[in-house]
């Protein structure tokens, strides 16, 4: 945790020494940033987003829990039957989670640190074209509710990897992606929103 903690940290802060470690057990390998990890952040991130690690760690360790009552996806399987188990997960942590609301994962404090890194990483001419990037797949600004399902005539706008670089890693049940000027936290399994955060792009 301490060195992942670094590893952010000194993203934050703008470093620039390489960093090969490869990607935890169970979790997706995601591009990583140069970094210095000799920088740290602010005991008070630190403490937010160990804290934002552990919320999404509950959660994988919640959706594993639902999805293991559930019949295994056949090795030849079809668009249909994959969308039946999409649909039986939503449905199972619906139930789980139906005090569930907006900030329960990406709580205040982990959406402050977020939108540092947002205003680093799509700053200047190279910044603005990332984003630019972004928003030209992006769906735009739609209605959205904690544990509903991911519209299915809207497509997934892809994170490139300077944005994923930059943020925590998460477990292999959840991804970030964008919807309009939010950032959301997508279960790949349910295909079901988990949370959201506005206004994630710097103004």
């Amino acid at each position: 945790m301490t060195r992942w903690l670094a590893v952010l940290g000194a993203s934050l802060l703008s470093a620039a020494c390489a960093h090969p470690e490869g990607p935890p057990p169970e979790q997706k390998p995601a591009a990583q940033a140069p970094v210095n990890e000799a920088r740290s952040l602010p005991p008070a991130d630190a403490q937010a987003l160990a804290e934002f690690s552990q919320r999404v760690t509950n959660y994988a360790e919640l959706h594993r829990k639902l999805e293991g009552t559930l019949p295994s996806l056949p090795k030849d399987t079809t668009p249909q039957v994959i969308d039946n188990h999409q649909r039986s997960l939503e449905k199972l942590i619906r139930a789980e989670r139906k005090a569930a609301k907006p900030g329960d994962i990406l709580t205040p404090e982990t959406q402050r640190i977020f939108r540092q890194v947002f205003a680093r990483v799509f700053t200047g001419q190279k910044g603005r074209e990332l984003k630019a990037t972004i928003m030209d797949e992006n769906p735009g600004n739609i209605a959205l509710t904690v544990n509903s399902r991911y519209p299915d005539e809207v497509p997934l706008s892809t994170v490139p990897p300077q944005v994923l670089s930059s943020l925590p890693k998460l477990p292999e049940e959840l991804e970030y992606r964008f919807i309009g000027e939010r950032l959301i936290l997508l279960d790949t399994h349910a295909h079901t929103i988990a949370d959201y955060m506005d206004n994630a792009f710097p103004g």
